[in-house]
């Protein structure tokens, strides 16, 4: 009898502790059932008081109750193929690799103005390359924001555009050829009337990423575009479809001073050192520079794009000029590209061209370099998932063979 009471006493507390937490509503469940908001709403609802969640794109965020802290985790996957076919009767490259394995976090601390983000390349060759972006970005309003640490130096659309948002597989040689790297230093940067009018106002150090200076030849770098329709932004390819058309032309300059090297293999080169100014590659004593001097360059860039109904058009036009300081030599170079591209299947299928021009040395014949080539894009999850598969035609006169080489690759990238 005894045990059949404590049994039916179990079972009676069992289905109360069971009724009581059946019962338990939050003030969530109470606003839906009287109707005064949705099932949507109350998703929305939880979603924001978790202190993490993940975006497609940004990675997993993780957010104090206060908002004050906030920290983003992602990164990025790249695997490429390339096959280079050699027309001059060179052997043929066929090449795998991780092209990019990125790891980023970024959010804000103590305050939503002051930010911070760090970027590391884990497929980068050397130590010194590991680290891209690495900063705090301090903004007193949208029109005046100050950012100290490293970053992309701002020259170029392409270059400012994320590797991971190209409508191609890789940037055109033409924006590699002229475009600094990333640098250490300060930068003055805003957006005026939502993005209307933006600028980038920076000083740096000059040796380029990962490097520190070690003199006071620092170098100055300013960028400023003009949105008249609305902010544009940089990522290639029109995936939402953008239904009123959206318009930016952009305007850049660079300037560095750089010193002549006698001592590195006993030929006079440039001291380019990791800024990647692909044209100073051909500045040598051949152009009348003597062995020791320095070298003020200056590099100057005008470009544009549009985006509307699945199109995605953008075109840049770069000159520059190196000069000695006791030799008064000079090497003035140019060049441009176009490139476009249009969704087929409206968010998942685009199909893109485009042409680039080099002139490395005005003052120099045959020695110009072109590129054609096209690519079709698969998104799956626009571009944070994507396969891609491009060729081009790269003739470059300045070999004494003239080489007209044919490059197919494919790639697959993931944004987790």
């Amino acid at each position: 009898m005894k045990k059949r009471i404590s049994v039916t006493g179990a079972a009676l507390l069992a289905a109360t502790l069971i009724g009581q937490t059946a019962s338990a509503k939050t003030l969530e469940d109470v606003l839906e059932e009287k109707g005064v908001i949705t099932e949507q709403d109350k998703k929305e609802v939880a979603k924001s008081k978790a202190p993490s969640n993940y975006t497609i794109g940004k990675g997993f965020t993780f957010t104090s109750e206060d908002e004050k802290f906030q920290l983003n985790i992602g990164g990025r996957l790249q695997g490429r193929y390339t096959f280079t076919g050699k027309q001059d009767g060179a052997q043929n490259v066929s090449e795998w690799r991780v092209r990019r394995m990125k790891f980023w976090m970024g959010g804000n601390a103590y305050t939503k103005r002051l930010t911070y983000y760090l970027q590391a390349e884990l497929a980068a060759a050397t130590s010194a390359k590991l680290i891209d972006h690495a900063y705090l970005n301090y903004k007193f309003m949208d029109e005046l924001q100050v950012l100290v640490g490293q970053t992309k130096i701002p020259f170029g659309r392409q270059w400012l555009a994320s590797a991971g948002s190209l409508q191609f597989v890789e940037r055109i040689g033409v924006s590699d050829f002229f475009r600094p790297d990333y640098d250490i230093g300060v930068k003055l940067n805003g957006k005026i009337a939502k993005g209307i009018l933006n600028y980038d106002v920076g000083g740096y150090g000059g040796k380029g990423k990962g490097t520190l200076s070690t003199n006071n030849r620092n170098s100055f770098a300013a960028r400023v575009s003009v949105d008249p329709l609305g902010y544009l932004g940089y990522g290639e390819a029109d995936l939402g479809p953008t239904a009123k058309p959206l318009f930016s032309v952009g305007f850049n300059y660079f300037f560095d001073r750089l010193q002549k090297d006698g001592e590195r293999a006993g030929v006079a080169t440039l001291e380019t050192n990791n800024l990647n100014l692909g044209f100073l590659s051909g500045v040598t004593n051949a152009n009348g520079f003597r062995s020791a001097e320095r070298f003020d360059v200056n590099l100057a860039g005008v470009d544009a794009a549009v985006r509307w109904m699945g199109f995605y058009g953008t075109g840049e036009f770069f000159f520059g000029k190196v000069a000695g300081d006791v030799s008064h030599a000079q090497v003035h170079t140019r060049g441009f590209f176009v490139q476009g591209g249009y969704c087929i299947i409206p968010k998942t299928l685009e199909a893109a061209v485009r042409y680039g021009y080099i002139d490395p040395n005005r003052d120099r014949k045959f020695d110009l370099r072109h590129e054609l080539g096209g690519a079709v894009s698969y998104y799956i999850v626009k571009h944070q998932l994507k396969l891609q598969g491009d060729v081009t035609n790269l003739y470059d006169r300045a070999s004494s063979l003239n080489r007209n080489n044919m490059q197919y690759r494919l790639q697959a990238q993931m944004d987790f």
